[in-house]
């Protein structure tokens, strides 16, 4: 099988889903004026936007996600990277990348486009990263919890979390060149523990 990173592809995704993005941060987050950071170290770091309280003049790092590859379907569920294979090693995800300067994630799902190359319309859920890992901390669920070694291809159940409401494991080992294994939760049960807030 042959399995090809679509790099370019993805960018141009992402930049026609920026203009979205920005339009739906000007409508709702009125406390708060943001920019996108363009400084390629910083987004490294987890920071693809600042907003900025108006009132404070706090600033919060936001890491933007975004289902590109289900355009079109609205899944209850978003991906957080454990792990993954880079030139035969295994390399830490973002999710617990202790390098990662990111405050809030902002996970872009129900992407749709009705239009030809123009998204449409899509929902935006604030994560609260330090909420989230604390949350998974007192899970038992940290970087060492799971090895790619000890898992095959697919969905695995773990103790931790309801498989149905609350999330489970996916490990990509087929489909992806990155071969990611995943921590999948479900967004509503992230809103109803506080640890985000849907927005759109």
């Amino acid at each position: 099988m042959n399995l090809k990173s679509n790099f370019k592809k993805d960018l141009e995704k992402e930049q026609r889903l920026q203009i979205l993005l920005d339009c739906y941060y000007k409508t709702h987050l009125h406390n708060y004026t943001f920019h996108r950071e363009s400084d390629l170290k910083k987004q490294l770091k987890g920071i693809d936007l600042v907003l900025t309280q108006r009132k404070t003049n706090i600033s919060y790092n936001v890491d933007e996600k975004a289902q590109l590859d289900y355009i079109n379907d609205d899944l209850p569920t978003f991906a957080f990277e454990i792990s993954y294979f880079k030139s035969d090693k295994i390399r830490m995800g973002w999710l617990f990348d202790t390098k990662k300067e990111t405050h809030f994630y902002s996970l872009v799902t129900a992407i749709y486009e009705d239009e030809p190359n123009k998204f449409t319309s899509c929902k935006i859920t604030f994560v609260n990263r330090k909420k989230l890992l604390q949350f998974l901390s007192e899970k038992g669920i940290e970087e060492n919890t799971f090895h790619h070694s000890d898992l095959v291809h697919g969905k695995k159940n773990i103790p931790q979390l309801h498989h149905r409401k609350q999330g489970y494991l996916y490990l990509s080992s087929n489909n992806k060149v990155e071969k990611p294994l995943n921590l999948i939760l479900k967004l509503d049960f992230l809103i109803e523990m506080g640890i985000a807030k849907r927005l759109t």
